[in-house]
């Protein structure tokens, strides 16, 4: 038989309500934690995407050696997202370059008619270096802001930038992956 000393009346109660509150906060710590979890995922799956269509292009850069400068797009007309793609067909180049500007809209993969299978923003960008050498780039919208990519890396440059005050200014949300693709003279 147990006794109840009239000073530990509601200690019990209170035990539970410290319990439940440490409960609280550690589950609302995973639900965070998983929040930035899909975030990180989302971010990984957008990198992947933009490295198989960057060497995408640039193997077809490197098949098609003996015309890689008409593969040249510069940075102020890229390929993708907010412009249309090449429809024409006539040379292997053009059949490239609009079947590269597709997959960079992301026409791999529809929902309910729209395209989904890319990058969120996806364009690319075709440069001459001089040389035989081209710089292919890949831009994308990024979910959370980082730093700007390099200066010297133009392709989509401020065509990310949220609203005035948003937290995705000065190129802070634009994400970057580029390759150099050499081509000798045979």
């Amino acid at each position: 038989m147990s006794v109840i000393f009239p000073s530990q009346r509601g200690v019990t109660l209170i035990e539970v309500l410290v319990t439940i509150i440490i409960l609280s906060v550690g589950l609302l710590g995973i639900a965070g934690l998983q929040s930035r979890l899909q975030t990180s995922e989302m971010e990984a799956y957008q990198r992947a995407q933009a490295l198989m269509l960057l060497n995408d292009m640039a193997n077809r850069i490197a098949t098609n050696r003996a015309n890689a400068a008409n593969y040249v797009t510069g940075t102020a007309s890229p390929l993708g997202v907010g412009g249309a793609c090449p429809t024409t067909t006539a040379t292997r180049q053009q059949r490239d370059a609009g079947e590269w500007c597709a997959a960079l809209q992301g026409a791999a993969e529809t929902s309910s008619g729209a395209s989904v299978g890319a990058m969120v923003g996806g364009r690319g960008c075709v440069e001459s270096l001089g040389s035989g050498q081209y710089m292919v780039t890949v831009t994308w919208q990024g979910l959370t802001p980082l730093s700007a990519p390099p200066a010297g890396v133009a392709c989509g440059a401020n065509s990310y930038d949220g609203p005035a005050g948003s937290v995705c200014s000065n190129d802070r949300c634009r994400r970057v992956v580029t390759t150099i693709v050499r081509v000798a003279t045979l």
